[in-house]
């Protein structure tokens, strides 16, 4: 154990994630905050994948967490990782509270994490952030402005006002909030995104919460362990070190690790696999509990990176099942679709859904071949839907009756194979043509058929009522005689939703 002495204590940058309803702005405004503040930005952007960038602002650094949802910021809090110190939630100034705000809302509750509201779009002319800010009350954020404790900056993503102010907020939030690191302690923080790099192999985005990173260190988490092979910024550069709070992406682990997870350094690859080991277990899915009856929907995720696929299997895990159908994921996986994806698909007939993914060629040609259908999606909610309409699909729709009428019959006019022409009175509600009918006979129920046609005054009509006389062409197996009740009614095929 360290002693006080020993300790390198330092202030550490904050590091802060953007939540916000679909469409209010937050990948606008995250955009102009890198377009005007990265440092050095013209090194040549960000890498795709990384999930996080680092600022400065007034001589001072801000790490921001871009997540690709509150589903995977979900995630990451369920594994128990701190991936953020402050949030912003973002509402849009001409919409006010959305469903995904409250959502964010909830998120940042339960991560006990201070809050900045920004109220953005403010250069539109039928904003109103008052509205915003009342909505937001009703919603336990209460605003300085309207009395309260949390902060809040009107923002515009277009002419940029106000994102100055919300980057002061963050710097100030930081320092009341004393964020600190030990630089004398073994490296650790959270994993925040990772995929499976054709050419380097597992990369992962780190952002570090205490010690020093450097390549060549053996580094694990629950589901993976290697050693560092290469350790860059952000911006894909290569860097000797990785200091708290900085995002680093890391080349060499083993195989790709799971989004959310803490990491840790170790002394050797065995101590890794041992501490892996003890937590290994914790992040692998449920086995499915299937109960007799139920139907099983097998699915095979094929994703961008491992934060989308984590975000989507568990979604997917989450609809109810009391339908009767119960999704299967047989297969999760980073990269493009492959040959042995359409294999597995077409020996467990299951259906291949791909986000942000394409479907390699000799693949594409094999799933043509074998039938297997592919479907690629872009959005999140979209590839959910596809799987909700894939549940419904393979459920029995329920059958509903109506009931419309009786009719006691008087004559029978015809008598053919599966064929009668029967008249007679109708005593209640009303007979329509096209309709079903069960035979009674004495209260016993001795068949069933339909109304081909029927007629009165020997003209076809479409429905007669209460008390008219009518003439029916029935179908069915059973025969109708004298004195019989027919009992009239519709049936309808009500669809089952999840």
């Amino acid at each position: 154990m360290i002693n006080n002495k020993e300790k390198k204590e330092i202030a550490r940058p904050p590091v802060v994630v953007v939540l916000g309803h679909i469409d209010h702005g937050k990948t606008a405004l995250l955009d102009y905050i890198r377009k005007t503040n990265v440092v050095e930005k013209e090194a040549g952007g960000i890498t795709q994948h990384v999930g996080a960038y680092e600022i400065e602002h007034q001589g001072k650094k801000i790490t921001f967490v871009d997540t690709p949802g509150h589903e995977a910021f979900s995630q990451i809090r369920s594994r128990g990782a701190k991936a953020a110190d402050i949030a912003v939630l973002v509402v849009d100034a001409t919409e006010g509270v959305k469903a995904q705000t409250k959502e964010a809302i909830s998120h940042i509750k339960i991560a006990q994490i201070p809050l900045i509201v920004a109220i953005n779009k403010i250069d539109k002319p039928e904003a109103d952030s008052n509205k915003a800010k009342r909505e937001l009350f009703q919603e336990g954020v209460i605003v300085e402005s309207m009395g309260g404790e949390v902060p809040s900056v009107e923002t515009s993503a277009v002419t940029g006002k106000g994102v100055s102010d919300l980057l002061d907020l963050i710097l100030l939030i930081a320092e009341m909030e004393g964020l600190k690191a030990d630089l004398s302690l073994p490296a650790q923080g959270v994993v925040i995104e990772s995929y499976l790099d054709k050419k380097r192999g597992p990369t992962a985005t780190l952002i570090l919460m205490e010690g020093i990173l450097k390549p060549g260190q053996i580094i694990g988490t629950p589901s993976a362990f290697g050693k560092i092979r290469i350790l860059e910024d952000f911006q894909g550069r290569p860097i000797s070190q990785a200091f708290p709070s900085q995002p680093a992406v890391a080349v060499g682990f083993e195989k790709v690790p799971f989004v959310g997870e803490n990491f840790k350094v170790f002394a050797s690859v065995e101590e890794a696999k041992e501490k892996m080991e003890k937590e290994k277990g914790k992040v692998f899915l449920e086995a499915l509990d299937v109960e007799e009856g139920e139907k099983i929907l097998n699915l095979i995720i094929k994703a961008d990176v491992l934060g989308s696929l984590e975000a989507i299997e568990q979604i997917i895990k989450s609809l109810p099942r009391d339908k009767g159908v119960v999704p299967r994921i047989l297969k999760g996986e980073v990269g493009e679709v492959n040959e042995n994806d359409v294999k597995l698909a077409s020996q467990a007939k299951a259906t291949i859904l791909g986000f942000r993914i394409k479907t390699g060629t000799q693949a594409a040609l094999l799933a043509e071949r074998e039938k297997i259908r592919i479907r690629h999606f872009e959005i999140i909610y979209e590839l959910i839907e596809e799987v909700r309409r894939l549940m419904e699909k393979m459920i029995m729709p329920e059958i509903v009756r109506n009931d419309l009428g009786r009719l006691k019959v008087s004559v029978v006019f015809l008598t053919e194979k599966n064929r009668q022409i029967v008249g007679g009175k109708v005593i209640e509600g009303e007979v329509k043509k096209g309709s079903l009918l069960e035979i009674e006979r004495g209260q016993e129920i001795i068949g069933k058929g339909k109304i081909v046609n029927l007629q009165k005054n020997k003209k076809n009509i479409e429905a007669a009522g209460k008390g008219e006389e009518a003439a029916i062409l029935y179908e069915g197996k059973e025969k109708i005689e004298e004195g019989d009740i027919l009992m009239i009614y519709t049936e309808e095929k009500k669809k089952i939703t999840f």
